[in-house]
Parts: C-alpha cells; structure tokens; sequence
C-alpha cells in the first residue's frame, strides 16, 4: 500500500497574489496535461504548523497533478517570500467516485509509525460517506525564507479530500470529528491545514 517511490501525483498549493507571475501559472497550468484541475481556495493552518511555516498564506492556487517531477519544475521557478507545498501521493487509503464537485481538502500529521496503523485509519474512514479521496502523502515547501525549524513530519501526513455540500465550517467539524475518532483509537493525529474552495478554474 505504501510506496515511498511513488509519489507521482498529488495536490499543489502555491501562494495567490495577483500579480503577473501568479497569472501566468494559473494560465499555464490551464493548459497544461499535467493538471487534472485548479482551484482558488483560502486556507487555515494550524497554530502547530504555523510555528514550522510562518510564511504561508491565507489564498492559494491549488492543483491536483499528475507528476510531482514536472510540478516541482514549475513551483521552483515561481518560488517567493510566501510557501509553497506540494504533496506527492506515496500510498491511498481509500478512493470514491462522486458527482459531488470536491470543496474541502484537510491534511493533518501522524506522529507515530504510519505504515503500523494504516489498517486502523483505513477501516475509520471507510466509514464516512463525505470521503472522495484519502491518501499518505510526502510533503516539499518552496520558500525563499527558510524556516527556523525543519518540519519533522514530511512523511507522515494523510490528506482527506471530501466533497460536501455544507458550509466550509460544517465539512471543518465534520473533518475534526474523524481526527478525535482516529486519535481515540490511540493514533496522535493533528491538524496541518485545510483548503476551502472558493472557485474552480480548470
């Protein structure tokens, strides 16, 4: 199940600010074979994870992409004082079909042994209908700041992909209902951020 080679497709989330630069490689991405879709979303990062990444931001452009080598090209070339972050599939937990557009992407981070209690995770989220996609994910941050402390989680963070029809709030709780779930099974699992989708573009 999980293949820390893999990591070929995955979610990109690169800083939003309107200017030139952003613009180009929102039209690039457009049309670019690499991409299945775009969204311009706002995001929420954990007050843990802030400590790690001080420079994010509040509006990304978010992709799903289909090769993380061609997508690292493109986020090194537009790297700014804001992060960027990609995360590269290595392992799925569960993969839905829905006619509901996704609207909410919620990452969060194990701190113990993944490969150890991914049956346990797998068997919670097989049980919640709002799941279109759940994988293991490896993070990489494009910054021109470097941060004072390194992220000790890269490896370890599981996205939920969830398409539902409330308000971003509700699809919140709904996501912090399934992480107080897992960790009652005795799996420490904290919230990194989430991505609510305010347009799709592509």
């Amino acid at each position: 199940m999980l293949d820390p080679n893999l990591k070929k497709s995955g979610y990109v989330c690169v800083p939003y600010t309107h200017d030139e630069s952003s613009l180009k490689l929102k039209n690039d991405w457009t049309s670019s074979r690499n991409i299945k879709s775009i969204y311009f979303v706002t995001a929420t990062f954990s007050e843990d994870s802030k400590s790690y990444f001080p420079s994010s931001t509040s509006h990304y452009l978010m992709a799903k992409f289909k090769d993380s080598e061609k997508i690292t090209k493109d986020v090194a070339k537009f790297t700014t004082e804001n992060t960027s972050f990609i995360f590269s599939i290595y392992g799925e937990i569960l993969t839905k079909d829905s006619d509901i557009a996704q609207n909410f992407l919620s990452m969060y981070y194990i701190e113990s042994d993944v490969e150890e209690n991914i049956s346990e995770i797998t068997n919670l989220m097989l049980k919640k209908d709002k799941i279109q996609y759940s994988g293991i994910v490896h993070l990489s941050t494009f910054c021109n700041i470097s941060p004072k402390f390194t992220f000790p989680y890269s490896d370890k963070i599981i996205v939920l992909d969830v398409n539902d029809e409330r308000s971003p709030q509700s699809t919140s709780k709904y996501c912090e209902k399934i992480r107080l779930d897992i960790c009652r099974k005795g799996i420490v699992m904290n919230n990194f951020a989430s991505f609510s989708v305010l347009e799709k573009l592509k």
